[in-house]
């Protein structure tokens, strides 16, 4: 796994939480939505590539 995909995966994982943290300082349930869409897709991601690095 490159340094540079695992800086990405986890800037979407981060750029998830902070979604989910407005959403819910603002009441706007779209925005948090959101959030633990890109949270939950920067963590897959992840774990693919942990997979991918494993069968090397």
């Amino acid at each position: 796994m490159s340094t540079t995909d695992k800086l990405k995966d986890k800037a979407q994982e981060l750029k998830g939480k902070t979604e989910q943290t407005a959403g819910s300082a603002t009441g706007d349930r779209d925005l948090q939505a959101e959030g633990v869409k890109d949270e939950k897709a920067g963590q897959v991601k992840q774990v693919g590539e942990k997979v991918k690095d494993v069968f090397r």
